[in-house]
């Protein structure tokens, strides 16, 4: 015969106590984990389940941010899509607060001088770094030529776009990708032609395809300005198309970044061309679309 003290027996009762309540935060741990999310590989979008963990920005010197730190340089931190800087509420910045393995990820491949035929190789850079979302903004060099008849062709564009979102797909199949429209640089010669300030600046040779000879009124300056204007709008008729084309993954902007209604005091004071920090901010406004979950 066994005989048990009290205190052998408050021990055992302790004992069963703790196997039930452990057995019951395990059913609770399975049945958390049974609804709970898996969050999305490396280089895939894991909507605000803090799944995303590169993106990438592809384009020309409007994406670089251009001049708006004053000096006349990229300043990617302003960047309306990839900046990290206080002044611009990027793309990055606003995917970042649910997505905290994004920080420090965001790969600003735009060049400042690039055109469409640039951005295959841009597209090799977002894949080599996993990009789960990628913004497109080309298309102001393609235009800003020194005349109409050194802009790059529209179904050129067309190609050369095409190129570049066939390297996202195959490299990067399971990617996001936004393609934004091309600004209205024409309203830029719009609202600066009669300010001494604007014209002085673009004497130094920015955009002649739009900005050469700003004040004068012959018709053939004025059927130049027609003519670069039709093609700005022709290359965003086709990178909607290209996008279109591309697949679900891809969203165009529906023209945002076009409808921005820039003012002088947007735009850098060195060239009354590039956008500012202020640009820049109405930029990543007009062209977020949300989370990249499409």
């Amino acid at each position: 015969m066994i005989v048990t003290t009290w205190a052998q027996r408050v021990r055992a009762r302790r004992e069963r106590w703790w196997v039930v309540v452990l057995a019951g935060l395990a059913v609770l741990a399975l049945a958390c984990e049974g609804g709970t999310a898996v969050p999305a590989p490396t280089g895939e979008p894991g909507g605000g389940g803090g799944g995303l963990t590169s993106m990438a920005a592809l384009g020309d010197s409007l994406t670089t941010a251009f001049a708006s730190c004053l000096a006349p340089a990229p300043c990617p931190r302003n960047s309306w899509s990839t900046g990290d800087g206080t002044r611009v509420d990027s793309h990055y910045r606003r995917l970042l607060k649910a997505n905290p393995g994004l920080k420090d990820h965001a790969r600003n491949a735009a060049q400042g001088s690039a055109r469409a035929d640039a951005l295959a190789g841009q597209a090799r850079a977002a894949v080599t770094a996993k990009a789960g979302y990628v913004t497109i903004l080309v298309g102001a060099n393609d235009a800003c030529r020194p005349g109409i008849a050194d802009m790059t062709a529209p179904d050129t564009f067309r190609r050369q776009v095409d190129e570049a979102l066939a390297v996202l797909k195959q490299g990067l199949p399971q990617a996001r990708i936004l393609v934004a429209s091309v600004p209205d640089i024409h309203r830029l010669w719009e609202i600066g032609h009669t300010r001494d300030v604007a014209v002085k600046a673009w004497s130094f040779g920015i955009c002649q395809a739009l900005l050469a000879a700003p004040t004068s009124t012959a018709p053939t300056d004025v059927a130049r300005r027609r003519a670069f204007r039709e093609r700005i709008d022709a290359y965003n008729t086709q990178l909607a198309a290209a996008c279109k084309a591309y697949g679900p993954r891809c969203k165009d902007d529906g023209g945002a970044a076009h409808r921005v209604a820039f003012s002088l005091d947007m735009v850098v004071a060195q060239d009354f061309f590039h956008p500012n920090a202020a640009g820049q901010n109405a930029l990543a406004k007009a062209t977020w679309l949300g989370p990249p979950d499409w």
